[in-house]
């Protein structure tokens, strides 16, 4: 079924609320219940911890849950439609808690925070995996998916400077409260614009679904999902590394202020935008693996002058070249992705997104341990300091190294598997063309019910 480009851009602008409501949490909520709610750092970090192992724990659960659900509205759509309203109440409630230290309330502030972060995780992981299973199946084709995929982060750089960049300038001017108010109002109505452009074939709901372990097993099974996956967690690794790292080597290498690095991250996110569209030109000659491998060289050649640039001026512009390979890597995974969850179609008989995208949500938190275990080991062979204003030129250098160095490492693993991965060329085509017959023989099935 082609999907009209007005119903794309639709379906895409759930992008922008995905992106603003967890980015949004995941840059303040520390700082919220610590600094400004004096709740001590070592319960807030003790609650974050479980939060942690319970957010990578429960996407193939979710994942799991998508695929076996069945109603008169599909699989995905119900967890989006009823799930939003929930998700964006549970988001204000995080900003606007009951209970307060000075009152004597310490134990029941802790327990309303650790309560209120699992909840909204729960629901957003509920509601943004189930948007994200719907894109594989709405979009059969590479043209289709390559051009949808730069709209969706289009849409999520919007939702990224809103969510970290805004919401300082919001919240000065209106309080934590309101703040959250407006977010989750923003956050809600793009998920709510998305679904005029999201539908689901009935013959994929109506097919019988895998139990938990055997769906567990079978999506494992797949070669061209393991190359996919350690691909993904090398290119997420680098994201978290950088994105972590760059306070400090603004500090301690460009010796500039809090202002230079929004000058920093806003020079990638603005190069970005034209060029998702740009890569999207190239995925559609090339395909998706060669556009990929292409962008992963264009990130890495970017990122080496990091080793050595001592301007801001200099280093706004590695940030300029690096935001070229970013928009390619942020937008060309999924569509690797949406090809292992068609050959696995044909493997299984059923399509099973929501667990494929499940298990790599998991996968893919292994990058935020990757990066810690990588800082430290860094920190501690250079002797970074942080009760130092100037750092020694040992620690100096170790930053330099986790902002090129490093990171370029992480893109020749990604390299490495994404040249292995094997869904390309005739074998891509041979998939696509079984599966295509594959869904015309469900589609006269369920006629014929």
């Amino acid at each position: 079924m082609k999907t009209n480009r007005l119903k794309m851009i639709a379906y895409s602008a759930g992008s922008l609320g995905t992106a603003l409501l967890m980015q949004a949490f995941n840059a303040k909520i520390r700082y919220y219940y610590i600094d400004i709610l004096r709740l001590p750092h070592t319960w807030v970090s003790l609650a974050m911890t479980i939060y942690a192992v319970w957010n990578a724990i429960n996407d193939p659960l979710a994942g799991q849950l998508s695929d076996r659900t069945r109603t008169r509205w599909g699989r995905r759509i119900p967890y989006i439609l009823f799930g939003t309203l929930p998700l964006m109440l549970c988001f204000v409630a995080l900003w606007v808690p009951p209970f307060r230290v000075d009152a004597g309330q310490a134990v029941l502030l802790f327990v309303y925070f650790f309560v209120v972060i699992h909840l909204f995780d729960t629901l957003w992981t509920l509601v943004v995996l189930n948007w994200t299973a719907l894109f594989p199946e709405m979009m059969p084709d590479l043209k289709q998916r390559a051009e949808v995929s730069a709209w969706r982060q289009f849409f999520s750089l919007i939702g990224l400077v809103i969510g970290v960049a805004l919401f300082p300038m919001v919240q000065e001017m209106l309080g934590w409260g309101w703040t959250g108010v407006i977010f989750a109002l923003i956050g809600g109505a793009s998920l709510f614009v998305s679904l005029l452009g999201s539908f689901e074939h009935p013959e994929f709901s109506r097919e019988e679904s895998l139990s938990f372990f055997v769906a567990l097993r079978e999506t494992f099974r797949s070669r061209s999902f393991r190359y996919f996956l350690a691909l993904n967690l090398f290119i997420q690794f680098d994201f978290e590394l950088l994105l972590s790292t760059l306070p400090f080597y603004r500090e301690y290498v460009l010796g500039v202020g809090a202002m230079e690095e929004t000058y920093l991250l806003g020079t990638v996110f603005l190069v970005s935008f034209p060029m998702l569209f740009l890569w999207n030109a190239v995925t559609q000659r090339l395909g998706s693996r060669k556009a990929l491998l292409a962008a992963c060289l264009v990130f890495s050649v970017a990122v080496l002058p990091l080793l050595f640039v001592k301007s801001l001026v200099a280093a706004i512009i590695v940030m300029a070249f690096a935001g070229v390979g970013l928009a390619g890597l942020m937008m060309l995974t999924d569509l690797l992705l949406a090809d292992t969850v068609d050959e696995d179609e044909l493997t299984t008989g059923v399509r099973r997104e929501g667990m494929f995208f499940g298990i790599n949500g998991f996968v893919i938190r292994f990058g935020i341990a990757m990066t810690s275990t990588s800082q430290s080991l860094i920190w501690g062979l250079t002797g970074y300091d942080p009760a130092l204003e100037v750092q020694a030129p040992s620690a100096v250098l170790g930053l330099r190294l986790l902002m090129s160095a490093i990171p370029i490492a992480g893109m020749v693993m990604a390299l490495v598997f994404t040249w292995l991965y094997p869904l390309h060329g005739e074998r891509l085509a041979r998939v696509k063309a079984e599966v295509d017959a594959l869904h015309a023989k469900k589609a006269v099935r369920l006629e014929a019910v």
